[in-house]
């Protein structure tokens, strides 16, 4: 092979890698537009999902403040009420995702009782880990917030897409919801956590932006996102961050953040709901090939 021939295969590669990536970011993006339009519509026809949200928080507030002075008892009544709301709530995303109709106030009744064990179950099998690891650090403060932050790094990582198997993929026991996670984020982790990385961009690029998403994760890992005062606060966090950005101060994000986060929060269930329906069951080689077959015609 002559110096030219050399040259051209040398140069092909990398501009068969650039096309390559052209195409798969057109792909990726074309699926976020689907799923924003998905979720708009869906948002659209279920103002009462809203609702029920606010009244939901207002309620597990208010089992919190009763529970708190029965220590261990008014733990476990209070971890029962968070169950049956999260349940509820997801089972109410789960309609709301449904072009089929409105959601009526009905539906809301209706919806305390499903997914309840299925929160128990995913609650149960963490609070052992994490209760351990939680005496650890007491017993090693030098290592074990460490390794207790590493490991919750790790479950919000591995079962983020969590809450979404439970009312979306057929399951038999925890495991399976764990299982099917695991391999959920294996494959489509760019396409999943691309749009959180976005949400809190402002966050990690505060002054204490690395501390600050150690805490989010925390949180949302000790419950694999199925506490329902974290579904409110990790909106009530990106949004503050927003608000930070753009240059409000604290002193007059009160009414804003108070207004904005129950239909943030809301609009991220939904946003999940669509985005993992979309992406389960699929790979990016059958997405590439249907972007281009549409584009196509």
């Amino acid at each position: 092979m002559n110096n030219a021939g050399r040259f051209l295969t040398s140069c092909s590669i990398p501009i068969r890698v650039r096309t390559g990536m052209v195409k798969l970011v057109s792909a990726t993006l074309q699926l976020y537009r689907h799923v924003l339009y998905a979720t708009g519509r869906s948002f659209a026809r279920s103002w009462v999902t809203l609702v029920a949200l606010i009244a939901f928080a207002v309620l597990l507030f208010g089992t919190s403040r009763i529970a708190a002075p029965f220590g261990i008892v008014g733990g476990i009544i209070l971890g029962i009420v968070n169950a049956l709301l999260v349940g509820a709530t997801l089972r109410l995303i789960e309609q709301s995702l449904s072009a089929a109709r409105s959601i009526q106030l009905t539906d809301v009744t209706e919806s305390f009782g499903h997914y309840f064990w299925d929160v128990i179950g995913v609650g149960f099998v963490l609070w052992l880990p994490t209760m351990l690891l939680d005496m650890g650090m007491q017993a090693n403060p030098a290592y074990g917030q460490f390794i207790l932050s590493a490991f919750l790094l790790l479950v919000f990582i591995l079962l983020n897409p969590a809450p979404e198997v439970i009312y979306q993929v057929r399951h038999d026991s925890t495991l399976n919801v764990f299982k099917t996670s695991y391999e959920f984020v294996l494959e489509h982790w760019i396409e999943w956590f691309l749009p959180f990385a976005i949400l809190i961009l402002p966050v990690v690029l505060s002054p204490s932006g690395l501390q600050e998403f150690f805490t989010i994760s925390g949180r949302v890992g000790r419950g694999a996102g199925l506490d329902f005062f974290q579904i409110l606060m990790l909106p009530l966090t990106a949004v503050g961050g927003w608000l930070s950005y753009v240059g409000l101060d604290s002193d007059g994000q009160g009414i804003i953040l108070v207004l904005l986060t129950p239909p943030m929060a809301m609009a991220i269930l939904l946003f999940r709901g669509h985005l993992f329906a979309s992406l389960h069951g699929s790979s990016r080689r059958q997405r590439l090939f249907s972007h281009q077959f549409d584009a196509k015609q």
